[in-house]
């Protein structure tokens, strides 16, 4: 459709509107219908309903007929259902209906019936309109395909794409379903500060803005860690908390600057605990929001069966690439051996920071069944305790599946000296130039020499989780409003 063509319909609508108006027939001046029924619960119950009167409100997604019989169909919230108009039903609106475009948002009341066809309807006795569409909703067949278009105007895209709000409907079942799962095992849900002085309990880049009345710079929350560690110091033994939180990154088919992070603590636990209760709660999900503990993920079917398989980082690093980190010493070596393998690591100062780099770049995208990566280096993990077997690494996991990180977690730092050991190593790299190296955080030190007990703690990444379950491949498809780069004026 031309521009020229697409502004003549536009100026239509609005002539219509006007028309509307003048005659004392506003639409926009209606502020209530009464709502008796919708069109899933029409079409599931069709013998409760049939010949009664409902009343049921929706936008017109098509029209069809002439004379004096119409078929429009109505979309509200839960479906479709088809709108039966007939001139002798309606003498005094009839003339006027016929000129509602698809898009009007509109109330009926009449009789549920089926068609000769067998088509549930409602013959309608009396339509009342509540808003006049001045845009036009893509044609039917062509629908909102342009990707970008569909990001940037979500509201358009529920509208013409049913499927995309049966995603977000499962999305809102997973987060409730998870809520059920922990408020199940005695976790107390909590709520913590998004602005704060500092950005801690992750290393990424923070957003920053600044608070006017006590001229300082805030930061938007990267993590949700450090304020939920210190409520298991005053005495609360499990808390959670699923909210957003902010990284100043890059954007991909996993990455989003805004997204929602699952934090769950408990004490006297440790990592293996929560590797435990993660596989409880991977297939718990399984059977609540799909059914099977067996999942389909584009051409690839992953279980969800406990138990998942556990290994160490530097024997996967091993096994997939035949370089064997455990027995280095030397950084010089530890480079050498990257090269070989094409990982760039000029900016990486430890054997641990080196095998890491090389396990993103060779393995992780090979992890397409529930895996548990367990001990990472202690130079990534700087609120981790130490293996007690082995001190260069932690008693960290991170749980991959389909390639993609699912979650990370650990038996939680609780040594104060230790602590504030790692937090000053962590200040000279952000010296020497890692702007998502871990703030120097006093208050937290003060927190752990009041004591925490030994912790477990556990992050999820809520968005990746939806991929996985709803069998989508960007993390766009399930943000309802992702991040978008303005358009140019």
């Amino acid at each position: 459709m031309s521009t020229e063509n697409l502004s003549e319909l536009l100026e239509i609508r609005r002539d219509k509107l006007k028309n509307l108006q003048d005659d004392g027939k506003d639409p926009f001046k209606e502020t209530h219908y009464e709502i008796s029924a919708h069109a899933k619960e029409i079409e599931d119950n069709y013998e409760q309903f049939e010949e009664t009167k409902v009343s049921i409100a929706g936008r017109i997604m098509s029209k069809r007929g002439q004379g004096k019989v119409s078929f429009y169909d109505l979309q509200d919230s839960t479906g479709r259902i088809q709108m039966f108009l007939k001139k002798d039903n309606l003498p005094d609106q009839y003339d006027e209906i016929k000129t509602y475009d698809i898009g009007d948002i509109v109330g009926i009341k009449g009789e549920v019936f089926k068609t000769k066809m067998g088509q549930i309807s409602v013959r309608v006795s009396e339509l009342t309109l509540l808003c006049k569409a001045l845009q036009i909703l893509p044609e039917k067949y062509h629908g909102l395909k342009d990707m970008e278009l569909r990001y940037r105007q979500r509201y358009v895209d529920l509208i013409v794409n049913p499927e995309v709000k049966e995603v977000f409907q499962k999305r809102s079942m997973i987060m409730r379903k998870i809520r059920e799962f922990y408020d199940a095992r005695g976790f107390v849900e909590v709520e913590t500060p998004v602005l704060s002085n500092l950005a801690g309990g992750a290393n990424a880049r923070p957003f920053i803005t600044h608070h006017n009345a006590l001229d300082i710079p805030l930061y938007c929350r990267i993590a949700l860690e450090l304020p939920l560690k210190r409520l298991i110091v005053g005495g609360f033994d499990k808390v959670y908390e699923m909210s957003r939180v902010f990284r100043n990154e890059g954007m991909d088919a996993t990455h989003n600057p805004e997204f929602t992070l699952l934090e769950s603590y408990e004490a006297y636990a440790d990592y293996n605990d929560l590797m435990d209760m993660l596989e409880e709660l991977y297939s718990y999900l399984g059977r609540e929001v799909n059914g099977s503990e067996i999942i389909e993920y584009g051409e690839k079917q992953i279980s969800l069966q406990a138990p998942f398989k556990r290994e160490r980082m530097v024997d996967l690093v091993k096994e997939h690439t035949g370089v064997d980190f455990d027995v280095m010493t030397e950084v010089s070596e530890a480079r050498d051996a990257a090269k070989k393998l094409n990982v760039d690591v000029a900016d990486r100062n430890s054997v641990g920071e080196i095998m890491a780099e090389v396990f993103d770049a060779h393995v992780e995208d090979k992890l397409i069944q529930p895996t548990f990566v367990t001990m990472h280096p202690v130079e990534i993990s700087p609120l981790a305790k130490k293996d007690p077997q082995d001190p260069r690494y932690t008693e960290r996991f991170e749980l991959y599946i389909n390639g993609a990180e699912c979650a990370n977690a650990f038996s939680e730092l609780n040594d104060p000296i230790d602590q504030k050991e790692r937090f000053m190593s962590q200040v000279q790299k952000k010296s020497d130039g890692d702007d998502e190296a871990h703030p120097f955080d006093a208050d937290f030190i003060n927190a752990l020499e009041v004591g925490l007990p030994p912790t477990g703690g556990l992050g999820i990444g809520i968005d990746r989780l939806v991929m996985l379950f709803t069998n989508q491949h960007s993390i766009r498809d399930v943000i309802l409003f992702p991040t978008m780069k303005p358009l140019e004026n």
